[in-house]
């Protein structure tokens, strides 16, 4: 799962990602154009490969952000 991780940071698709509190599971933030990239992504981790996880997806459009995100965020504009 590390290793999935580390491959999408590198490829600019991953914004944050962590264990939620209390434990229960964990959170991916990912940049993605559609919810079929997304589930392309998801696809290759081994959490979602071996039914180690549930997953959910939940698209969101930012209306705020902080200005140092702006590249990462409109890299696909």
């Amino acid at each position: 799962h590390v290793q999935f991780l580390k491959k999408f940071y590198q490829k600019n698709l991953l914004l944050a990602s962590g264990r939620k509190v209390p434990r229960t599971g964990g959170i991916i933030l990912c940049i993605a154009d559609s919810e079929k990239e997304v589930n392309q992504i998801i696809g290759e981790d081994p959490f979602f490969k071996l039914n180690l996880a549930e997953f959910k997806v939940t698209e969101f459009l930012s209306s705020q952000y902080h200005s140092d995100l702006e590249n990462l965020l409109n890299q696909g504009s």
